[in-house]
């Protein structure tokens, strides 16, 4: 038998024929990057179980942010630690809350940079729950209403986008009329659609203070058995109004962004979350893999499976790599 005659081979002969043929391009363009902000001045305090990302004050997330927006990065997600938390969590919603004083800041200094805020209790509640307690459970309803005035004060503020990250039912929609109401119209809002209940938001916990004080969140996030529950969630999401729609975590959930993303004609994202991010940390330190490689890896799977947009802790590390020419 003759030897065939395609030999796929020689599309991966250099380096020069395989950027030629490339299939999936990563760009920092194509990053969300995760802030964290905290009260205080120059105060830049590493976060031990995410290496390379740290709590910020304010005049340091500024410096941040401008960092990371000349590495080509054009946005960042925002998560406030508040001086003081309650049951409603209080402090998410005041005019001079720690996230809508972080908008303010970047919004004078950086006005180009597109600033997106987390909508969410859980870094403000005394309980840390996502929602209001009502006879030991989160009540839906009664935490929409604080939701909404959270976004609304957001965008008071003047940030570009909101994203609720709650899992509440009914969310999007109760934000898009409070921000419509309010006369916000222009401020957009990616949802955290599909939001699975998920061992890899641990090292987040310790960054955001945002652990549950009792129980779990698997009464409101996602089981992480299911899809078909997903697309009904990204379904309703975008029937009252979201903008984006997310996919959380990435890289166990890639099959969910290919079906979202061949079933939706709305921009999607997907959070390469914490745990995701500090495996590679943790194994890079270990010297078990290449972590430039396995970083690049992961964002590159993220994008081949579908999403137009990955919020990822590796983002100015992974800019810096692609100015280099990439892996």
């Amino acid at each position: 038998m003759a030897f065939p005659l395609n030999r796929l081979r020689r599309l991966r002969e250099n380096a020069g024929i395989r950027s030629l043929v490339r299939e999936t391009l990563v760009s920092p363009q194509d990053f969300i990057y995760p802030l964290f902000v905290v009260r205080g001045r120059r105060v830049r305090r590493e976060i031990a179980s995410m290496p390379g990302n740290f709590h910020l004050s304010m005049d340091e997330l500024v410096r941040e942010a401008e960092a990371s927006y000349a590495q080509g990065i054009p946005a960042v997600l925002l998560f406030g630690l508040p001086g003081k938390k309650d049951a409603e969590g209080s402090e998410s919603f005041k005019r001079r809350g720690i996230v809508q004083q972080a908008v303010r800041a970047l919004k004078k200094e950086l006005p180009d940079l597109y600033v997106i805020t987390d909508v969410c209790l859980c870094e403000y509640t005394d309980h840390g729950h996502c929602g209001v307690i009502k006879d030991g459970r989160v009540d839906n309803d009664l935490t929409l209403r604080l939701l909404a005035r959270q976004a609304l004060s957001h965008a008071e503020a003047g940030v570009d986008m909101v994203a609720p990250s709650d899992m509440m039912d009914g969310r999007v929609a109760a934000l898009r009329s409070a921000l419509d109401d309010g006369g916000y119209t222009r401020t957009a809002l990616m949802s955290y659609a599909a939001k699975y209940s998920s061992a890899f938001y641990g090292p987040f916990r310790e960054a955001a203070d945002s652990a549950p004080a009792f129980g779990d969140r698997r009464t409101y996030q996602m089981d992480p058995a299911n899809a078909r529950e997903a697309l009904r969630e990204v379904a309703l999401d975008v029937e009252e109004g979201a903008d984006v729609v997310m996919v959380k975590p990435a890289l166990a959930y890639l099959d969910l962004v290919r079906r979202v993303r061949e079933r939706f004609d709305v921009p999607v994202a997907a959070y390469n979350v914490s745990g995701e991010f500090s495996m590679v940390k943790a194994a890079e330190r270990l010297g078990w893999v290449d972590g430039k490689r396995a970083m690049m890896e992961v964002l590159t799977s993220i994008k081949r499976a579908g999403a137009d947009i990955i919020i990822t802790y590796h983002a100015r590390e992974a800019a810096e790599c692609l100015k280099e020419g990439g892996l």
